[in-house]
């Protein structure tokens, strides 16, 4: 296509242009605006969306794309790449995972011209944003008081959404099920190929997290032919695993909380992930795992209520692999802040 027209405003090829999509208006009639920007390169290619902060309190998914806008790969984009670094802006600046009335912008979509505020934003992007795009990135955290480790979560039966998934890079990929109202629902029933990337934890920067996240946009963008293979960070290939279970550990009583194990740890069926006491220390309950795997996901807040979700474990049959391929994720990391610092 010559133009893109995104809620009226036209950019051309070429052009690279800020705009503010209308959601809504406060109660003083303050306008409120989805905030994107579109990078078109001079020759026709693919178009990609990538989206952060669906969940307002996911912080660390915006630095990630403002670190994709400021990539000096932009300069020679071919297509076009359309940028939303803060999808729910009331979330955003509430802090909130969710919106005013409370509800999930990511169990809205596709949504409603007549529905609800989630509802209304949720069909304004899909019709302004997701419907103009070949490619999707939705960006994640974990939820508040959890730390997730890097992952894509994707319906992997589908062979080019499995090969886009890979370009990540990162040691686990979840082939979940699309849960309903979800965005990445909506974009598979248009046959729309989007990974969910997540990693880290709500309100919350991580380093590793905005790198493993950037790199793996950067070399998405790679193989889709909008970049050249130059502008991909050279780094060793791991072998990726899939899994198509989890679970979580929940806690077994009330009280602090010391954890045993970190993330990307492997566990056995029956190991202490870690120990509640009371204030006393004098009552000891252990937390353990009911079936081996490597711990995708960790609790953060050391109190917890009976029944408190601890730990998630994804399951596989070569978790031993996968650690040590987890290790190799933190290596490049730790080179990667030692070329950046100088130290």
């Amino acid at each position: 296509m010559a133009d893109l027209i995104i809620d009226g405003n036209k950019v051309k090829l070429g052009e690279r242009k800020k705009i503010c999509l209308q959601v809504a208006k406060l109660f003083d009639f303050t306008e409120i605006n989805i905030p994107i920007e579109v990078v078109r390169g001079k020759e026709h290619g693919p178009t990609l969306f990538v989206a952060a902060c669906i969940h307002g309190d996911e912080i660390n998914s915006v630095e990630i794309v403002k670190r994709l806008l400021r990539h000096k790969s932009l300069k020679k984009i071919k297509g076009t790449l359309i940028a939303i670094p803060i999808v729910n802006v009331f979330g955003f600046n509430d802090k909130s995972r969710y919106l005013p009335d409370r509800r999930d912008l990511n169990r809205s979509f596709p949504g409603s011209s007549k529905g609800s505020l989630a509802s209304r934003i949720a069909y304004k992007f899909m019709n302004e944003i997701v419907k103009k795009s070949d490619y999707g990135i939705d960006l994640h955290t974990g939820a508040i008081h959890r730390n997730n480790l890097p992952q894509v979560r994707a319906c992997l039966d589908d062979p080019e959404t499995k090969s886009l998934a890979e370009m990540f890079n990162v040691p686990v990929l979840i082939n979940s099920n699309v849960r309903d109202g979800s965005l990445r629902q909506s974009a598979q029933e248009l046959k729309i190929p989007l990974l969910l990337f997540e990693g880290g934890e709500a309100l919350r920067f991580n380093e590793k997290i905005a790198d493993a996240g950037l790199q793996g946009i950067i070399s998405l963008m790679c193989k889709i032919g909008m970049l050249d293979n130059k502008f991909s960070r050279p780094t060793k290939k791991r072998e990726t695993f899939i899994t198509r279970a989890s679970y979580w550990v929940r806690a077994p009583h009330s009280g602090t909380i010391i954890l045993k194990k970190k993330l990307g740890d492997y566990v056995k069926k029956g190991q202490i992930i870690g120990v509640i006491s009371d204030p006393f220390g004098e009552h000891k309950f252990s937390v353990e795992a009911h079936v081996g795997g490597i711990v995708i996901g960790l609790i953060t807040l050391p109190l917890v209520n009976n029944g408190d979700a601890v730990a998630h474990i994804a399951t596989f049959d070569a978790a031993g692999e996968i650690e040590e391929s987890i290790n190799i994720l933190e290596d490049q990391v730790r080179d990667q802040d030692r070329i950046k610092f100088g130290t």
